[in-house]
């Protein structure tokens, strides 16, 4: 089934899932969904087993297609955290999300200290230098910077050595996003978290795990600090 076709219908209801439009219990039908969205019985069944298979929904013989409780969702699977972060609990999903990146990101650099390859720790050491150059050119290219941004941490995930580690980068990725899709990231990168990004990167290309653990540690806690000063200011947008 091309993604095309099922993209709409499974963005519309998993996002009414996870904001709560759908709560648990509510009964689902191929007929009423396919009524709705204007698509054929194969595309609703499409959507709904991409659901199932994120644990949002259960379907059964005489109950139809049920709405599953928060507690029964992957709520590490990217899809349902961007989903989480479009819907009214956004602050609440992105820092139990950064308390994760705390959690895990300082071990995971300690480990590409340890064992990353050296073609590895030239990129870290590169892609940090291009953080500062344009974060500090003012020129306002904060796509290239988030798509920089991004590559170092999943540097340093995938190259951890522990595999776990590893199969969170594509959700540290969706929270590194969320910031800046929320309006959460300041105009220019202050200077603090420059300097941690060429600290982690020297370190790991040095071979300093506890240094490159330490530098990962300000980053994320500068992100955290900054999540609470902003939830002091912003509430929740419907």
């Amino acid at each position: 089934m091309p993604p095309v076709l099922h993209s709409p219908v499974l963005d519309t209801l998993g996002r009414r899932i996870t904001g709560g439009d759908l709560p648990a219990g509510t009964v689902l039908t191929l007929d009423g969904i396919g009524s709705e969205f204007d698509v054929s019985r194969t595309v609703a069944r499409e959507a709904m087993r991409l659901l199932e298979g994120l644990g949002m929904v259960r379907s059964g013989p005489r109950v139809g297609i049920v709405v599953l409780p928060h507690d029964a969702w992957n709520v590490l699977d990217p899809r349902v955290i961007a989903w989480r972060l479009d819907g009214p609990g956004r602050a609440a999903q992105l820092r139990s999300l950064t308390e994760l990146r705390q959690a895990v990101e300082p071990l995971a650099a300690a480990g590409a200290a340890r064992g990353a390859s050296a073609a590895v720790r030239d990129e870290l050491v590169v892609t940090a230098a291009r953080l500062r150059e344009l974060g500090e050119s003012g020129q306002g290219d904060g796509a290239r910077f988030l798509e920089l941004d991004i590559r170092m941490h999943e540097l340093l995930l995938r190259n951890s050595g522990n595999e776990l580690f590893s199969a969170l980068a594509d959700v540290v990725a969706v929270v590194i996003s969320g910031r800046i899709h929320l309006g959460l990231m300041p105009a220019y990168p202050v200077p603090e978290a420059l300097d941690a990004h060429e600290e982690v990167a020297r370190a790991v290309a040095a071979g300093d795990d506890l240094a490159a653990e330490e530098a990962m540690a300000r980053i994320v806690r500068e992100v955290r600090g900054a999540l609470t000063a902003d939830a002091r200011r912003v509430t929740d947008r419907a």
